[in-house]
């Protein structure tokens, strides 16, 4: 019989574990059981007694399920990071983001935006927050943001002509067909998520587990990285 792997894992890397999902289950006899939401999410869900045999998220959800001993000791391993970036619908004319002054320039001028709500917990969306408020133009361009819904990408906006610009990390943009990205945020304004693979404290499977994290660490699996927009 197929042993079943859980996994809980942020969207930032679903590109990635979707394409190597299946090499992974062929050579172990191995199905994982992937459920995708942004890390924040996803800790409340665990917080509130859900299980999973590996945890995919960012450093910051990882060091949270860490302290509360929801982690097996000495099981983080560190696999990618991603930079936070703008993108636009393929073929639109691309603004000037090449400095914190042209950005805040070209997010005032833009008929319209998307970024990852804040409130769902993403990364990008809550850092990106709090740097409209940095540049001083958050109420005005939050009058003309749209959000996609939790787990979604903003980049889809740009396809309905809903928003000129959207924000989000590299691999989340890279997901959207017919767009383009521009270029990471500028200057001191640039921002890198750090994604780390742990093995849940209670989990009857920690052999499998530690194949897959063990996985996710090969060459292989590091040109996939590469290949959906994320250093390994």
């Amino acid at each position: 019989m197929t042993r079943e792997l859980r996994v809980f894992s942020t969207i930032a890397v679903q590109s990635v574990l979707e394409e190597l999902a299946p090499r992974f289950e062929i050579a172990n006899g191995i199905r994982l059981e992937v459920t995708w939401n942004t890390a924040p999410v996803l800790v409340k869900r665990l917080q509130g007694g859900e299980t999973a045999d590996v945890l995919i998220l960012n450093r910051a959800g990882i060091d949270t399920m860490t302290r509360e001993g929801r982690v097996l000791a000495h099981s983080e391993v560190t696999l990618a990071s991603s930079a936070t970036a703008i993108a636009i619908k393929a073929g639109a004319a691309r603004p000037d983001i090449s400095t914190p002054e042209a950005l805040k320039r070209t997010l005032l001028a833009a008929r319209a935006i998307s970024y990852t709500d804040p409130a769902a917990g993403g990364a990008s969306g809550i850092y990106f927050a709090k740097l409209l408020e940095r540049l001083g133009i958050a109420e005005a361009v939050n009058a003309k943001t749209r959000f996609p819904p939790p787990a979604g990408l903003s980049g889809d906006f740009l396809l309905t002509g809903e928003a000129d610009l959207a924000v989000q990390q590299i691999p989340e943009l890279l997901q959207v067909p017919g767009i383009e990205i521009v270029g990471p945020l500028p200057g001191d304004l640039h921002m890198v998520t750090v994604f780390v693979a742990g093995i849940e404290a209670q989990t009857p499977q920690r052999g499998a587990a530690a194949a897959l994290i063990d996985f996710l660490r090969t060459d292989t699996a590091r040109d996939v990285f590469r290949a959906k927009g994320l250093d390994p």
